[in-house]
């Protein structure tokens, strides 16, 4: 299984980058975990917001493949504790998933075109954060989840 992490513009804040970079490093141990980052035309930036969503919405269908596991980060999705988490990844690994997709929504989160065609909505927290920090809690979590898995000391109960 391939995992793909889609997030709307680069991560601008230098200690986020860094520690993206920490867990990305790590989970090369594990699985094949890749990122794509899509960028938008500052025109784009200027629109009414759920003009900018559904711009967005075009960019990531273009990413999409039709067997892909899509996975929205959304606060309205399900919550989970990190155990749960990483059974959820086992999941989806002996299940034959080929690719597991996370998005990651711009500031103003995700289109609802996109939200309907996801195979699942998952929330990271009941608290609000940028939608650039919680892409260190993802990969943090997403190591974690594979740590667990292979019943490593990483993640203490």
């Amino acid at each position: 299984m391939r995992i793909l992490l889609i997030q709307i513009e680069k991560t601008t804040e230098l200690y986020l980058n860094e520690g993206i970079k920490i867990y990305t490093e790590r989970l090369k141990n594990y699985i094949s975990f890749s990122t794509e980052t899509i960028s938008m035309p500052k025109s784009i930036r200027q629109k009414p917001f759920d003009e900018q969503k559904k711009a967005e919405a075009l960019e990531i269908e273009k990413l999409l493949e039709t067997s892909d596991f899509l996975v929205c980060l959304d606060e309205h999705g399900k919550q989970f504790t990190s155990l749960q988490y990483a059974e959820f990844l086992n999941k989806r690994m002996v299940s034959g998933c080929k690719r597991l997709v996370f998005l990651i929504g711009g500031p103003f989160g995700i289109d609802k075109t996109i939200l309907e065609k996801s195979n699942y909505t998952l929330s990271l927290s009941n608290m609000t954060f940028s939608h650039q920090m919680i892409r260190l809690f993802f990969v943090e979590q997403l190591y974690r989840g594979f740590s667990i898995l292979k019943n490593e000391k990483y993640h203490h109960e």
